[in-house]
């Protein structure tokens, strides 16, 4: 693990780093091989040298999101578009339940091509 990626999230809000900690969990369940990088002041998650996920926190909220998702559909109100649908992300909120699991399949599908 990147060391870089541990600091970032030690200096977040308390329910952002517990949301930001699952989420890197959960990435490193969902692709076992995955290798971390911290780029352009953000997490970002490569499966074979290409970009698979980036969290990314701001005020208010933890963004999550997954690359070569074009098959992905939408979900209003949880899973946003991004460019030409290339990517999905997922905002969360304080105090908001967070569906793991869901995240997890979206970006197991992502990441399905070798």
């Amino acid at each position: 693990m990147d060391d870089k990626i541990s600091q970032y999230i030690e200096k977040v809000e308390p329910w952002q780093a517990v949301v930001c900690r699952e989420l890197r969990t959960m990435v490193h369940t969902t692709i076992p091989d995955v290798e971390e990088s911290f780029q352009y002041g953000k997490p970002h998650f490569l499966k074979n040298g290409e970009y698979a996920a980036v969290i990314a926190v701001a005020k208010d909220k933890v963004n999550f999101m997954v690359f070569n998702a074009q098959e992905v559909p939408e979900v209003k109100g949880v899973l946003r578009s991004l460019g030409n649908g290339e990517r999905k992300a997922a905002t969360l909120t304080d105090g908001q339940d967070v569906d793991y699991p869901f995240l997890a399949d979206i970006l197991a599908k992502t990441t399905s091509a070798p």
